[in-house]
């Protein structure tokens, strides 16, 4: 018998329930899948708690890693033995899942199970925000809040790599060697220092092209105030609670950009999908960007 976790009354995790679960056949269009490991987001714990609506009784788990087992009617481009990996469809912390083909992206070799569970909406998340959102090239100065984040981490590492300044934000001296081992150029402490003041002395006064927000009502309009001529404030968190709202006109003196994307409008279509997984993939191939600390847990290994 197949198990999983459901959850059938919002709360702590005391309501994580360990159960046997139904697996049907797959029908047109869909795949069987047996996970090899599944990852762990805020996403579930927030699901988990109520603060997310949906109808329970719901199976959490928002990403993994898998091998297809059964291909349902007619369906071409997988078979059973293919290594695939998703994020977005929830239900993922189960043994086995019934899911639609065309969410699912395939894994090449050099990828392993563990790695794409803990990185699939963290690094395309990264990816959009990078080459998508705002296209970040050698030569500019990018600023990163909460850049000892899973999310942040790989912000610094993927825009060092492409030649930019990266300027990382962390809240304590811990966090602050971390982002020095992802190759950050320049680290602000919240606790220490006002971001604000310290951004323009790095900059010289110029203000960097984007900042990546992922802290929301606390630093969202000190973000700004960061910014150069023509710049981008990419609002992608709020871990601090939702912004206060900001009027238009404070961004025409520096004919500034704001914008709040979500990473499913970015990969609403396979090409997009395909596309930004398989730049993931490369950058992790190639060492670019890195995993560790990412929080995963093999489908095996439940213990919730």
């Amino acid at each position: 018998m197949v198990k999983g976790i459901i959850v059938h009354e919002v709360g702590g995790p005391e309501v994580l329930k360990w159960e046997n679960i139904e697996v049907k056949e797959p029908r047109e269009g869909e795949v069987k899948i047996r996970h090899m490991a599944v990852g762990i987001n805020f996403v579930d714990v927030n699901y988990r708690k109520g603060l997310y609506s949906t109808k329970t009784p719901f199976i959490p788990g928002v990403e993994a890693a898998a091998v297809v087992t059964d291909v349902g009617p007619g369906l071409t481009g997988l078979q059973v033995g293919d290594r695939v990996a998703y994020a977005g469809p929830q239900g993922a912390y189960v043994e086995e899942r019934i899911i639609s083909a065309d969410k699912l992206v395939p894994l090449p070799n050099s990828v392993g199970d563990v790695v794409a569970a803990s990185i699939m909406i963290k690094g395309m998340t990264a990816q959009m925000l990078l080459r998508r959102v705002f296209k970040v090239k050698k030569g500019h100065k990018i600023f990163v809040h909460a850049a000892a984040g899973g999310v942040g981490s790989l912000l610094v590492q993927w825009g060092r790599s492409l030649g930019a300044t990266v300027i990382a934000a962390v809240c304590n001296e811990e966090k602050a060697v971390q982002a020095k081992e992802d190759g950050a150029d320049h680290v602000i402490t919240y606790s220490q220092e006002n971001f604000v003041d310290r951004v323009k002395e790095i900059t010289e006064g110029a203000g960097v092209e984007v900042v990546y927000d992922a802290v929301g009502k606390d630093t969202l309009k000190g973000s700004l105030n960061c910014l150069g001529l023509r710049g981008c404030l990419v609002s992608y968190g709020q871990a601090s609670g939702a912004p206060d709202p900001i009027p238009v006109s404070v961004l025409q003196p520096k004919s500034l950009f704001l914008t709040r994307p979500s990473l499913f409008h970015y990969i609403g279509t396979r090409d997009e999908l395909l596309e930004t997984a398989g730049e993931l993939f490369a950058a992790v191939a190639t060492g670019n960007v890195g995993w560790e600390g990412m929080m995963i847990c093999q489908s095996k290994h439940f213990t919730w």
